[in-house]
């Protein structure tokens, strides 16, 4: 299966997923159904298992939507764990540097590209039923995603060098972790912590990179405006939207 929200992005698409934190495939295919890109299944901050990230993934491919994990941590064994249970790409927190961001890289690639461990018979390689692992190897580099997480103000400091990492498709700004790094936790609206992200934005679409975050529907609109192109919200705010709506029409 193509990784088709790298191709929108190559193709300088926005591009709209829905962030999942608890150990649900009923809940990646409803996803998939309701017409987003792509889903992000959560281990840093949910309740996801790896034998669960295995069965989103194979959700996604279902529906045709692409798979991406967010890692517990930036570590090559944590990202090798959810590669190889199907997730088509990383999003990778905390990256504060330039070698946190190669780091992640290498994680993610196989030889020449990066250093992945190279397992026979595993599901991305189709379990090595009509592929060879050199095919599959070419394949996979050329597919999978890697996101980097800026989300403190180390970070933001370092984004001129974070940007010249070869092998990083996208440039995530979390406002959240943001947010508290400079001070104001849960205050992404503060104008210093907006000016920030602003600014972060700017610099990644200068350098002809691409940015993406998260929010709400008006966050998001914000961001479509900014260049922003890898966007998504989490499950909980779109239940939290939708049942406001739902509520407020029919409540007497």
């Amino acid at each position: 299966m193509a990784n088709r929200l790298k191709e929108k992005l190559k193709a300088g698409e926005p591009a709209f997923g829905v962030s999942v934190m608890f150990p649900s495939p009923q809940i990646v295919e409803m996803v998939g159904k309701l017409g987003f890109d792509w889903v992000m299944i959560d281990c840093e901050h949910g309740s996801i298992s790896t034998e669960s990230i295995e069965t989103m993934a194979m959700a996604a491919e279902l529906t045709g939507i692409t798979p991406i994990a967010r890692p517990w941590t930036n570590s090559a064994e944590a990202i090798l764990r959810v590669m190889d249970r199907g997730a088509m790409g990383v999003q990778v927190p905390h990256v504060n540097t330039a070698d946190d961001a190669r780091r992640a890289v290498q994680a993610v690639k196989y030889f020449p590209e990066g250093q992945r461990g190279l397992a026979a018979g595993s599901r991305p390689a189709n379990y090595g039923f009509g592929l060879s692992m050199s095919d599959y190897v070419v394949r996979a580099n050329a597919d999978t995603l890697v996101c980097v997480q800026l989300e403190e103000q180390e970070a933001l400091q370092n984004i001129d060098e974070i940007l010249r990492v070869e092998g990083v498709d996208v440039f995530f700004v979390g406002p959240s972790d943001l947010s508290q790094s400079m001070g104001y936790p849960g205050r992404s609206g503060e104008p210093v912590v907006k000016q920030a992200i602003d600014e972060a934005f700017a610099k990644i679409v200068a350098a002809g990179k691409t940015p993406g975050s998260a929010g709400n529907a008006q966050a998001t609109r914000g961001y479509l405006e900014q260049g922003v192109q890898y966007l998504y919200t989490h499950l909980t705010t779109l239940l939290g939207s939708a049942s406001v709506d739902f509520l407020g029409s029919v409540k007497p």
